[in-house]
């Protein structure tokens, strides 16, 4: 942190869910940043710490209302950790008040209100801000974070939609071969796996212990709602409409995420082609790293961290076929820590501040 300079007041809404406390977690740490406020509809007048004993001498926040004027009071930034159609709700709001957003919600990622309405079966209430907002994959939209960092900069509040941990995997999965025109066609296959921390904190039949322990499960297929969102980002890096066939997995993991991505591969590519174009696209990322040849990512290596490890392949014996596998934690790349990769971008800090770690060795 530069020397004299303030640091920058955080509130996180939706404080208690997981991605939030992951939020919370990590703005404890940053060395810019500080945890104001963190809010809770039914955790109301708790403490964070009873709620999470692990904040426990580290943290002595009362959980409050989401209520946009005290946000406002309080808070420079607002991570909001929100249920679909909550943000709606709150972040008109707060942009109007001065607080800019991080928005790890789905409800400002579609470019188009009438898609979001087809596929979360609500209206969209600001449709306005849609053509405001940064997707906000650095990797892919680094240029247009810097530009609302521009405008922050200037005391206008500004809106960051944080993609989804699945549409995160896939799309950095692909955007090399489709980027550097080594995939032809316009269908990406994504099969995917996902921790069961991913379903949020409240527990259902299907990610109740007894059900998901020691199995394995499809789910959402064929109409999952992460599909108009890694349509729409695979489209823009393509130059062309592309089609998504993509199938979610629940596995009997806390944490962690791999999603596996079947493109088809253009005339005369090589292996070698398709390892090179992935070093190339990457070599300058600091959070995303190409595995040599013959090595695929595992969840394992990127646990706990904002980290994303790319594995790839080429299947040339019949229909010749790129395979490129991704692994990111879900909470991680997938949620908080690229947030906060997020908002570092348009906050003026570094942009790996308080979130370059690597993964527990153990």
């Amino acid at each position: 942190m530069i020397e004299g300079m303030e640091q920058i007041r955080a509130c996180v809404v939706g404080a208690t869910g997981f991605a939030g406390v992951e939020v919370c977690r990590i703005v404890l740490g940053h060395p810019d940043l500080e945890l104001t406020m963190a809010t809770d509809r039914k955790a109301a007048g708790t403490r964070l710490a009873d709620v999470y004993p692990a904040f426990e001498g580290a943290c002595d926040l009362v959980l409050s209302l989401p209520e946009p004027e005290a946000i406002a009071q309080n808070a420079d930034v607002a991570f909001l950790a929100v249920p679909h159609t909550a943000s709606l709700a709150i972040t008109p709001q707060l942009l109007a008040l001065g607080v800019t957003v991080i928005d790890l919600s789905a409800d400002y990622r579609l470019h188009d209100a009438a898609v979001y309405e087809q596929w979360y079966g609500t209206p969209h209430t600001s449709p306005e801000l849609l053509g405001q907002t940064v997707y906000g994959l650095p990797e892919l939209n680094r240029a247009g974070l810097l530009a609302l960092g521009e405008r922050h900069e200037k005391g206008e509040a500004v809106l960051v939609a944080v993609p989804g941990c699945y549409p995160t995997a896939t799309a950095l999965a692909a955007i090399p071969a489709l980027e550097a025109g080594l995939a032809t066609g316009d269908l990406v296959i994504s099969d995917a796996i996902s921790g069961v921390s991913g379903a949020g904190r409240t527990p259902n039949a299907r990610t109740h212990f007894c059900h998901a322990n020691e199995s394995v499960e499809a789910y959402g297929v064929a109409h999952h709602r992460h599909t108009p969102e890694i349509e729409q980002t695979l489209t823009q890096v393509a130059g062309r409409e592309m089609n998504v066939v993509f199938t979610p997995h629940l596995a009997p993991l806390t944490r962690g995420l791999l999603a596996t991505v079947y493109m088809t591969a253009a005339d005369g590519v090589t292996a070698n082609d398709v390892q090179d174009a992935y070093e190339r696209r990457y070599a300058n990322e600091a959070l995303v790293s190409t595995l040599p040849a013959g090595h695929m990512p595992q969840t394992s290596s990127v646990a706990a961290t904002a980290r994303a490890q790319v594995g790839v392949a080429l299947d040339d014996r019949r229909r010749r076929v790129i395979i490129a596998s991704c692994a990111i934690d879900n909470l991680g790349k997938g949620a908080a820590a690229q947030a906060m990769q997020c908002a570092n971008l348009v906050l003026g800090l570094p942009e790996t501040q308080g979130i370059g770690a690597t993964a527990p060795l153990i």
